[in-house]
């Protein structure tokens, strides 16, 4: 018996699907999401809620508060002597990650609770800033 397709070699331009239905992916209606926005509307509305558009909020960027933050571990390869000055480097935040071993005296606007402890049990001490801060 012979195949489908070869009954239709050399014969049949369509092979007896139709015209459009015999190219590419014509019956359907194109590929992935082709038509999303004509024929199958009705499909984004009932199967696609909330596919396009912008979701959630962002905030203002001068509502923002980012601070530009240092790590113990960092600070302890930055200091040469006993005292450092964060501010006057452009760091905003002390952070509690890595260890210190030697007494430092940290300036800096805001640190964490456990950077405050860590720089103290070390013999140091965290002078931490408020108003000479803002202006800038």
């Amino acid at each position: 018996m012979v195949s489908r397709t070869n009954k239709f070699r050399g014969r049949s331009r369509y092979h007896g699907r139709g015209k459009k239905a015999g190219r590419g992916a014509g019956k359907r209606g194109g590929r992935g999401n082709a038509g999303i926005n004509k024929h199958r509307l009705m499909t984004r509305l009932k199967y696609m809620p909330g596919h396009w558009g912008m979701h959630g909020f962002n905030r203002h960027p001068s509502l923002r508060n980012v601070n530009i933050s240092i790590n113990m571990q960092e600070v302890q390869t930055l200091a040469d002597g006993d005292s450092i000055n964060l501010g006057e480097m452009g760091y905003d935040k002390l952070l509690g990650k890595g260890r210190i071993d030697r007494a430092i005296h940290i300036t800096v606007a805001e640190a964490s609770a456990r950077a405050i402890e860590k720089v103290e049990a070390a013999g140091g001490s965290v002078t931490v800033g408020g108003d000479e801060w803002e202006e800038e």
